[in-house]
């Protein structure tokens, strides 16, 4: 099994938002996060920005925030 790792950037900073991630949902302007065995999260008013597979994260910014 392949899981990823999402990490939100803001202003330069990154947090890991789940470590485990298995699966990401896009709805609407928000981002769903789903792990096995936690309760999915919701980041509002959020973007993929970019998916490292080789090393399994996926980075993700708020929509209308500086790149």
């Amino acid at each position: 099994m392949c899981q990823m790792r999402v990490i939100l950037e803001q202003d330069g900073n990154e947090t890991v938002v789940a470590e485990n991630a298995s699966l990401l949902e896009v709805s609407g302007d928000d981002l769903r996060v789903s792990a096995l065995f936690e309760e999915p999260q919701l980041i509002r008013g959020a973007a993929v920005r970019a998916i490292d597979f080789l090393n399994g994260r996926v980075i993700v910014s708020q929509k209308g925030g500086k790149d």
